[in-house]
């Protein structure tokens, strides 16, 4: 006997959905809040859509980096798509002489189920920089943006 699908996983099961991901640096070291890196991750992004990945919102800690993605079904497999961004990454890391290995192993990822839940999100990963004392206010944070406007449930 089948039995029917939850209506719970509804949301989960779209042709495009958007994750929430973090990706940490290896024993938290606090190296990746700089121009040089956020212009690796950026223009990495920008490629994503050769593949059908697109970056909406992202923010980069230091030890840190918090994005939202969206993946259409010719996208690669999102753990390969995160050991390039990690790799690109590390290209600037290394020119920088610190020691590698960059970064943790895997990464956290998390499939958005509506629109409340991407701005939820997003407002709570924007404060991080405040939480953490960078800044007075989140929008002082100069390693944040969006490359791409996306909604959950389509691209």
């Amino acid at each position: 006997m089948h039995k029917p699908r939850l209506q719970r996983l509804k949301w989960i099961f779209t042709d495009h959905p958007v994750y929430f991901l973090t990706a940490c640096t290896r024993a938290r070291g606090t190296y990746l809040a700089g121009p040089n890196i956020q212009q690796a991750f950026v223009d990495f992004a920008r490629k994503g859509t050769e593949h059908g990945v697109l970056v909406g919102r992202y923010v980069i800690m230091p030890d840190h980096v918090h994005l939202f993605t969206a993946f259409s079904p010719h996208a690669p497999l999102l753990s390969e798509w995160m050991k390039g961004l990690k790799r690109a990454m590390s290209g600037d890391l290394k020119r920088m002489q610190i020691a590698s290995p960059f970064w943790q192993k895997g990464f956290f990822d998390h499939v958005l189920r509506s629109a409340e839940s991407y701005e939820e999100k997003w407002l709570y990963v924007r404060e991080n920089p405040v939480r953490a004392g960078l800044v007075s206010k989140a929008e002082e944070w100069p390693y944040q943006g969006e490359i791409h406007p996306l909604s959950v449930g389509g691209l």
